[in-house]
């Protein structure tokens, strides 16, 4: 359906034209997200930051989300899932607390000293490249409620149908492609090669001065 990210997000940024006149915040989820947020960001003239949120994945099977943490101390967990794996609250603890010591490292690697950009009584726009259980989205979608965003808008290129249902934090969700069969976010692309952390921090770091305009 995309050619790359550089494609979906130019597809989602037409369908976010209502929140051009609106104070908004765009928020990408790192790192896959980030150069879709970028360029929403972009396109909208609002400002740009991120949202890190780590999975929670099955033991065993790390690909499938069991839950999410995000900054702040934000948790979701799908406690059905983790029944039905079987998975135990020794197990479950030990993998929060790896993804933690992660998440932690992460927001100093990607936000270093900066505070997060202010949200309160603004719209912020979570962006990600695709959702999938939508655990992490949550987690984002959740942060950025705690942080006193106004609304709480979550954009994807492509989402499942239920995709309201799995985000129940987000006051609306913007998806350009809802495919009746879908598995993973990949398969939405031509190109889903993995993004780099250098790509995202250049990425971050060309939204500061745009808005800071010319020297």
């Amino acid at each position: 359906m995309f050619r790359d990210r550089a494609d979906a997000a130019a597809a989602l940024l037409e369908r976010l034209d209502a929140y051009r006149d609106e104070d908004v915040v765009v928020l990408g989820l790192p790192r896959g997200g980030v150069p879709v947020a970028a360029a929403v960001a972009e396109g909208l003239d609002a400002p740009l930051d991120v949202i890190v949120v780590r999975k929670l994945g099955i033991p065993g099977q790390s690909e499938v989300a069991m839950g999410a943490i995000g900054e702040g101390g934000v948790r979701v967990v799908d406690d059905e899932l983790v029944r039905r794996a079987r998975v135990s609250d020794r197990r479950l603890a030990e993998v929060e607390r790896q993804e933690q010591q992660t998440l932690g490292r992460r927001v100093v690697q990607l936000r270093g000293d900066r505070p997060p950009e202010p949200l309160a009584g603004r719209t912020a726009l979570v962006v990600d490249d695709g959702l999938a259980t939508g655990a992490t989205a949550e987690a984002a979608c959740e942060v950025a409620r705690s942080r006193g965003a106004s609304r709480v808008i979550l954009a994807v290129p492509v989402a499942p149908k239920d995709a309201a249902r799995r985000v129940p934090s987000a006051d609306a969700v913007v998806a350009v492609e809802v495919p009746d069969w879908f598995m993973a976010v990949g398969q939405a692309y031509a190109d889903f090669r993995q993004t780099r952390d250098e790509e995202v921090l250049a990425l971050l770091e060309a939204a500061r001065e745009r808005m800071a305009g010319p020297a």
